[in-house]
């Protein structure tokens, strides 16, 4: 927006959300870090950096009046941020966590309070839930006030805003965020992928400095492993009218894989020997020493010297004697579970692990089935093999394997350990020369903990037409299936064909046209969609149909339950449409059927239906 005094970040992170913003008004002004006010301790506020993404939902009678206070609200009825994930790690039932996960799991139903989950017992009973998208929202809301206690002369919805995503987030995961941002009072927000706010902030942190790391042909891997993903992107440099300009290629698949698995890992590994040692845990106890194993992983990892983290297990009851059991994570055991166990020496032709699902099994995150960060990476450089052909001038090496990357940038608190650092560049360097590449360089002075809130601040200067863009749009071509009309056949269901409705690299901003075919859209009754993304299939324009299509080229999206208004007509009925794609400023991926007589139309939202099946 034209008069706002600020550009203003935020990073809605799983483990960790962070506000960064620059002045508008002073030219290449560095993106700064806002301290955020949260309880650290009953009746105590203290300003942090970050604010740690995790909500203690309280018993009405645990706390006294007063002891939750904040700056800009008397009486809150939850925790949220630094104390809220020390104390609830001793009562983990209360305890929010990793809503962002949630946020964009598409076999739950969002908007229910289902969060914290898997309550025990009574306990599902006693403890008012919530819902991811309301949790993101609270995030929101508070670091919305924390700005407007700090900034009072500059209100929140009046500055340029942007919250970033990961790039893999589909777009009803990305109109959900956009969502709980208007929910919590941010107007005319952005939505900026997180790879793409790490190079940002890079750039920026470099004081034009990046310009002799980068050079035009470069492609640039960003690896950002944070609390709950593992996301990839690729950013070509090319050039034009002299300029460097950076151009992004490819993400990778969206893949919940962290430091939540780490956590976990690291949890069982302790409670391994502690039941060699006759210590046995429950459920709610191994749940309290994940979290306990947590903040030991950030403290070892932030810290070198440190060499081994005392862990507390509180009881339920005076069942242990000395109600809590004592053990400790030692630096050896966290660098053995995640060097061997997330980010192993494999080949480039590795691909991840999948095994056959049991039948029945809990309702929960869907995590990647293989911890292997490095055969992620993998699959996705072999499968993006040819993705700067279009650039020109970056046709693959001959007889390539898979797309060589010449730079690399890490982000995530995963990351501040060296040794994974080094673990992953030599892997990647390995399959490079293995194939008779350049090995890729590092690009140096990335920062960690507040790279993705500083880039997406930087961003907010760029769209104001102060600093270079990344270019790229959308991720992925969209299709939506289309069912053939064929007559009845046991045991045969009608063919669906995919058409092409955006794009790969559809710009924020703009429509694609309308193709020329017509369809028939039932309104006035519950109707499913199908949708389906491709990050490989470059070429399709709008309106292709494809008949076919292998796994590799088109996966399927969560499918949308809608029931779009009659609009005057009988329920049921068929009306000829033409489809409309357009992606907003904001950046989410808008579908529209415009009947053959012209009028609005109906918007078909890209969110999955509300029963979660």
């Amino acid at each position: 927006m034209s008069e706002a005094r600020y550009a203003i970040g935020i990073d809605l992170g799983t483990t960790h959300c962070a506000l960064s913003w620059v002045d508008l008004q002073e030219p290449e002004a560095r993106p700064r870090i806002l301290p955020i006010a949260q309880q650290s301790a009953p009746g105590a506020v203290q300003d942090y950096p970050l604010l740690p993404s995790f909500i203690y939902l309280p018993h009405a009678s645990e706390f006294a009046d007063g002891d939750l206070a904040l700056p800009w609200q008397a009486a809150p009825t939850a925790v949220l941020g630094e104390w809220a994930r020390s104390h609830g790690a001793q009562t983990p039932i209360r305890l929010v966590s990793s809503a962002k996960s949630w946020l964009c799991h598409p076999g739950v139903d969002r908007r229910a309070a289902i969060l914290p989950p898997d309550l025990p017992g009574a306990a599902a009973d006693e403890v008012a839930r919530i819902s991811p998208l309301e949790a993101s929202t609270r995030y929101l809301a508070h670091l919305r006030d924390a700005w407007n206690h700090s900034h009072p002369d500059a209100p929140f919805d009046q500055q340029a805003l942007t919250v970033t995503i990961p790039a893999s987030f589909d777009p009803a995961a990305r109109e959900l965020t956009a969502e709980a941002a208007q929910a919590a009072g941010y107007t005319g927000v952005t939505l900026l992928e997180e790879p793409q706010a790490a190079l940002y902030s890079w750039i920026a942190q470099s004081s034009g400095g990046w310009r002799k790391q980068v050079k035009v042909g470069d492609v640039i891997l960003v690896v950002d492993v944070g609390g709950g993903t593992s996301d990839f992107s690729l950013i070509a440099v090319v050039e034009s009218e002299g300029n460097l300009q950076l151009h992004r290629v490819a993400v990778g698949e969206h893949i919940l894989l962290g430091g939540d698995n780490m956590d976990l890992a690291l949890a069982h590994g302790v409670a391994r020997q502690l039941a060699a040692d006759g210590k046995s845990l429950d459920a709610w106890q191994l749940r309290a020493l994940t979290y306990a194993c947590r903040l030991a992983k950030e403290k070892l990892l932030s810290d070198a010297e440190v060499q081994s983290i005392p862990l507390v297990i509180p009881s339920r009851g005076a069942r242990l004697i000395g109600g809590s059991i004592s053990a400790e994570l030692r630096r050896e055991a966290l660098t053995a579970t995640i060097l061997e166990g997330f980010f192993p020496q494999v080949d480039s032709s590795a691909r991840p692990i999948s095994r056959a699902r049991a039948g029945l099994t809990q309702l929960g995150l869907p995590y990647a089935q293989d911890a292997a960060v490095t055969r992620h990476l993998a699959a996705l450089l072999g499968r993006q093999v040819g993705a700067t052909a279009a650039l020109g001038g970056f046709a693959p090496a001959q007889d390539a394997s898979f797309l060589h990357p010449t730079a690399v940038l890490f982000n995530g608190g995963v990351f501040k350990s060296d040794l994974l650092v080094q673990r992953t560049l030599a892997t990647l360097n390995s399959w490079l020369a293995a194939e008779g590449a350049p090995a890729a360089r590092l690009l140096d002075g990335a920062d960690l903990d507040y790279a993705v809130a500083r880039g997406a601040a930087y961003y907010g200067t760029v769209r104001q037409g102060q600093g270079i863009r990344i270019r790229g749009g959308t991720a992925q071509s969209y299709y939506v299936g289309i069912e053939s009309a064929m007559p009845a056949v046991p045991g045969l269901e009608p063919p669906v064909q995919a058409l092409c409705v955006a794009p790969f690299g559809m710009e924020e901003g703009s429509q694609a046209d309308l193709p020329p075919q017509e369809f028939g859209l039932v309104v006035g009754e519950a109707v499913r969609f199908r949708f389906f993304g491709s990050s490989v299939r470059r070429e399709d324009a709008v309106g292709m149909l494809l008949d076919f299509w292998t796994p590799d080229e088109l996966q399927e999206l969560a499918e949308i339950e809608a029931h779009l208004p009659a609009e005057g007509r009988a329920p049921g009925e068929v009306v000829p449409v033409k489809l409309r794609a357009a992606v907003t400023e904001a950046g989410t991926l808008e579908l529209h059927a415009i009947p053959r007589n012209g009028g609005d139309g109906w918007k078909i939202e890209f969110e999955v239906r509300a029963d979660g099946q």
